[in-house]
């Protein structure tokens, strides 16, 4: 087999046509294949790099030699060199790529964490990671990588927390016509802080902006038929949270942060120590934080938590408040809507006799929500 063979067979799928394989189950198989091929070349590369041909057209690295002949990106081209030579220990996170039950981005959050602090734990745990690589969500995968190089490495994650926190910056300046020009890079808990203030307003200038299309159009407007386009109405609340700090009386109170204590939660989940957004963070960086912050406690062991009465119609107080932080987002499968943004629901329903507590209760965002009535597949 040769490379003409490679030719022959992706002609024919493109004779084929797209259509013939657009059904669920072709994309997901697809998928897999993609992703085996994606690994046979990649060790296409691992072989390149440790023969040394590069070297008979002047390059001085395999990775300069992809950048030029193949007109790949240079940040793309050591990616893929790295990798082939990470997986030449990485035996487990190899053999799943290969297999195609995972793909590159996996890898990369793998080989992120072999580094000499976490090499002795990464060769323990290796399989369990590629298990968990395999199963979960692309977005529980990294948190839980998060979390195990939490423990793996407790110093040297508080060092990379506290070396990105102070990564931070802001640049806003006057460009040539008279337009201003920014950047900003902030640590995760000051991120989300500016991050959730900043979308509540754009939120509010949204609702203010489809009921004026509204009134005008005298039908319900689409995305298009309002004046001002996402990025305006951002850029406005930006400006907007400017004008009320500017608003502010001297001595007004702050908002404080609200950190949730979880009882008995590890027990059931694991450790969790992540913003509500999902973001982990090392424990080390809520320090600056706790002289200020306003701490609840949610309990999930039965015999000793609070709930509403279970024959309550609605959930609220600290049951709804359980209920967003153990679900975190939308628990429909095809859904990352965070909890705070979602309706909770029965699993039962309560006209059946479903009672409200945290074991027959789920958050749902209202587009899955309206759809309980028809079969839909969850998150267990």
């Amino acid at each position: 087999m040769d490379i003409d063979d490679v030719r022959d067979f992706i002609d024919r799928l493109n004779e084929e046509g797209p259509a013939v394989f657009a059904d669920p189950s072709s994309v997901e198989d697809f998928h897999g294949e993609l992703n085996r091929m994606e690994a046979f070349f990649n060790s296409v590369v691992g072989e390149f790099d440790a023969w040394g041909e590069y070297a008979v057209d002047g390059a001085q690295s395999a990775a300069a030699w992809l950048t030029a002949r193949c007109r790949i990106q240079a940040g793309q081209a050591r990616n893929q060199v790295r990798r082939a030579r990470e997986l030449r220990q990485l035996k487990e996170c190899a053999g799943a790529w290969r297999d195609g039950d995972i793909n590159a981005a996996h890898v990369d959050v793998i080989c992120r964490k072999h580094k000499g602090a976490t090499e002795h734990a990464l060769e323990r745990d290796e399989a369990m990671l590629v298990d968990n690589a395999r199963t979960l969500r692309f977005s529980d995968f990294t948190r839980m990588m998060e979390y195990w190089s939490q423990r793996a490495d407790p110093d040297g994650t508080e060092a990379d927390a506290e070396a990105r926190r102070n990564r931070r910056d802001v640049y806003l300046v006057p460009s040539v016509d008279d337009m201003y020009f920014g950047r900003m890079n902030l640590d995760p808990i000051s991120g989300a802080i500016v991050s959730d203030e900043l979308r509540r307003i754009e939120a509010e200038m949204f609702e203010a902006d489809r009921q004026e299309a509204k009134a005008r159009l005298a039908f319900e407007p689409t995305a298009l038929d309002l004046i001002r386009t996402h990025n305006q109405r951002r850029a406005d609340a930006l400006v907007e949270m400017a004008t009320r700090s500017k608003s502010v009386p001297t001595g007004a109170s702050r908002p404080a942060p609200l950190f949730s204590v979880l009882v008995d939660y590890e027990t059931l989940h694991g450790r969790i120590c992540q913003l509500a957004q999902g973001t982990v963070i090392s424990p080390g960086s809520l320090i600056p934080w706790l002289d200020q912050a306003y701490i609840e406690r949610a309990v999930f062991d039965p015999p000793k938590r609070v709930e509403v009465s279970a024959t309550t119609r609605l959930f609220k107080g600290a049951t709804r408040r359980a209920l967003e932080l153990r679900d975190q987002i939308c628990t429909h499968l095809y859904c990352e809507q965070p909890a705070a943004d979602c309706q909770a629901d029965h699993i039962q329903p309560f006209a059946l006799g479903g009672p409200t507590t945290q074991e027959n209760g789920r958050v749902l965002c209202g587009f899955h929500n309206r759809l309980r009535s028809q079969r839909q597949p969850l998150r267990e």
